[in-house]
């Protein structure tokens, strides 16, 4: 038995299912808002499943947006199926999570990268999420204003 807890794969395992969740609400309510979503995937993993001619359009790498117009999400324990138009023509494509490389909703800046074992020598989930912090000032004493002063 293992002496260390491997966070880089749980974490792995937790974002793959925030975009499992994200996915069945989608699939239950539809697109909220603005919301719409850039998937990129590795065309080379196992239990892909598109059109002979996208595969040899993209061998390694392609990217979906779900915005517009796409039908029959399903989303299961392992994956997604998705119909998407290409050109007028509607082609159905199923994408496992562990294919996904890039989740990004771009309407409310958030994105999650996965990356692989063949792009860094250790593997580590990256989570991309903008976030303005702005600095506190340094803390002092509080004052107590009374509001008479502003009333007429």
């Amino acid at each position: 038995m293992s002496q260390d807890i491997d966070y880089g794969n749980l974490m792995h395992t937790a974002m793959r299912g925030l975009i499992k969740t994200v996915l069945t609400s989608v699939s239950e309510n539809g697109l909220p808002g603005s919301h719409h979503f850039f998937i990129t995937f590795d065309t080379r993993q196992d239990g892909v499943e598109l059109a002979d001619w996208l595969r040899e359009r993209y061998p390694e790498e392609m990217t979906i947006v779900m915005q517009h117009w796409f039908e029959n999400l399903e989303v299961s324990d392992t994956g997604f199926a998705i119909t998407l138009n290409f050109g007028d023509a509607p082609e159905p494509l199923y994408i496992p999570y562990s294919a996904i490389k890039t989740f990004v909703d771009p309407s409310v800046e958030f994105g999650l990268r996965f990356e692989s074992p063949e792009d860094e020598e250790e593997f580590e989930p990256v989570v991309e999420e903008s976030i303005e912090v702005e600095e506190e000032p340094d803390q002092q004493d509080a004052e107590v204003v009374s509001l008479d002063s502003f009333r007429k």
